[in-house]
């Protein structure tokens, strides 16, 4: 297969991209497979390909630690990843939060989950203490919105992911008060975004609660990186590259990530949508969100681009953006046995879970 042409030298001035109006400033790049960086990291074969990391010695925690105290009885001094949710931790594969903490701790990595945490201030995102390679931030598995309004915009009374069903336990727009928080916290750790609210929110895009188009969900969240689809792959690749040493660059352009950055890495070229179809080398460059948040025609050509073509996708966002490349092929999942949170069917509660969550009976009973 023929790899991916070279690109031209990263303009600096904004002269080669003048419908844009953007004047060098930051992207957000939605990449394919075929055409990660030079680079960046070759997704393996297999998801168990890589060597287990260090702290595979300590074994498989019965739960994955929620507390400094649950932290010292399984005998770690520092998490490797710390995980924050809006949902209550239940350790079970219906939950995207233990699977991915459960697929790291596979891997060798000490995964710590902070659950629900009051989003105040930041105290509760530093009780684990800082975590070795990144913060992971998802609002859990319905978009935060979602789970607090119904379509008319009414709160709901509940909450089907919370102890005994109970509401507000978390933030509207969960994903980016969290980061906030984990940045406050700790300002120099790497914050990973992931889950459905991030996902849907990795372009500029229409906001049904506020009425209006809004930038793509890194800015707002001040994060570093996210991960989007079926990240399993990419989540693994990024926990092993950054404790080989590797800084987040060395990942620009890994599939199923979205980054910001003021230039277009080397190997990307830019094609412009008026270019026709350049190919699969070429990244392509969208409306602005200055002009999909102002002219209903370049939203919807911007939301057809989007949909319609695999390669890499520049999104200038609001004022200077990231680089995401394309999930399909990247990720045909993990075995079963491996997405398993934990052995069995059943929902397992941690012990301090202050109550079960309350699930609706099936229809008809």
């Amino acid at each position: 297969m023929q790899g991916p042409a070279r690109a031209r030298a990263a303009p600096k001035d904004g002269a080669d991209y003048p419908h844009t109006g953007l004047n060098a400033r930051p992207f957000i790049l939605f990449g394919h497979k075929s055409d990660v960086p030079a680079n960046a990291p070759t997704t393996p074969t297999s998801l168990f390909s890589h060597r287990p990391f260090w702290a595979k010695r300590f074994g498989i925690a019965p739960f994955l630690p929620c507390t400094r105290a649950e932290m010292d009885h399984l005998g770690w001094e520092s998490c490797d990843v710390i995980l924050v949710n809006g949902d209550a931790y239940v350790d079970h594969p219906s939950f995207g939060v233990a699977i991915m903490g459960r697929l790291l701790e596979a891997h060798g990595f000490r995964v710590g989950i902070i659950d629900q945490p009051p989003w105040h201030d930041a105290t509760p995102f530093a009780a684990l203490g800082p975590p070795n390679l990144f913060f992971g931030v998802s609002a859990g598995n319905m978009d935060a919105m979602v789970n607090h309004y119904t379509a008319d915009r009414k709160p709901r009374s509940d909450d089907a992911y919370s102890p005994n069903g109970q509401p507000g336990r978390r933030p509207d727009r969960a994903v980016t008060v969290y980061a906030q928080r984990c940045r406050e916290a700790f300002p120099h750790v790497p914050i990973v975004l992931g889950g459905i609210e991030a996902s849907l929110r990795r372009f500029a895009h229409y906001d049904y609660w506020s009425n209006k188009v809004r930038r793509a969900i890194l800015f707002d969240a001040k994060a570093d990186v996210l991960l989007y689809g079926n990240a399993e792959r990419a989540i693994v690749e990024l926990a092993h590259g950054l404790a080989a040493g590797h800084p987040l660059e060395h990942f620009f352009g890994l599939p199923a990530t979205a980054w910001k950055t003021k230039h277009l890495p080397e190997p990307f070229a830019v094609a412009s949508p008026g270019d026709g179809d350049p190919g699969p080398e070429r990244a392509l460059l969208l409306p602005s969100w200055e002009e999909v948040r102002q002219d209903p025609q370049a939203f919807a050509a911007a939301s057809r681009l989007q949909l319609l073509h695999g390669r890499p996708e520049v999104s200038p966002p609001p004022r200077p953006g990231p680089p995401q490349p394309d999930p399909l092929g990247q990720s045909t999942g993990a075995p079963t046995h491996h997405r398993r949170a934990r052995p069995g069917l059943r929902p397992a509660l941690r012990p301090s879970t202050p109550s079960p969550l309350r699930r609706p009976d099936p229809p008809g009973l």
